[in-house]
């Protein structure tokens, strides 16, 4: 076998290594233990209660796409005209979302469209709203894992 060859067989056997290495890492993995996934939760004040969908009714990855967020109050009523502020990424990437998604239609009943929202890759990725309302203004975190 000429040396030629074997340094070939040698970078093929480590990208083999590599990409073994990352498959078992956490970075590849979607499951992320006692990471709270829920799509409905209270703001970190508990001013509002937040739920929130995609509006095609699955998160899709590398597509632009709608999401429908539904307000409430700590009585339970739907929070109308809630100004509302969009941020996101990847906290294991340390960088945001490709995209700048904004609230755009006031649907009522304490609904609310948020449109340009992003996912360009798998993995676990935060979708945070900042919201301000008459009782106050207030924030919350989703976690989202693709």
């Amino acid at each position: 076998m000429t040396s030629g060859l074997r340094y070939v067989f040698a970078v093929v056997a480590l990208l083999a290594l590599a990409y073994g290495a990352y498959l078992a890492s956490p970075l590849a993995s979607t499951e992320r233990p006692g990471l709270d996934l829920s799509r409905s939760r209270a703001t970190a004040a508990g001013l509002y209660t937040v739920a929130i969908e995609p509006e095609a009714g699955e998160i899709k990855q590398g597509e632009l796409q709608g999401w429908i967020v539904s307000v409430k109050g700590k009585d339970g009523a739907p929070v109308a005209d809630a100004q509302i502020a969009v941020d996101g990424g990847m906290p294991e990437h340390n960088h945001g979302l490709p995209t700048a998604p904004a609230a755009t239609e006031n649907l009522g009943g304490g609904r609310y469209k948020v449109e340009g929202v992003k996912f360009s890759m798998s993995g676990w990725w935060e979708l945070r709203f900042a919201i301000t309302a008459p009782a106050g203004a207030d924030n919350v975190t989703f976690n989202l894992v693709l």
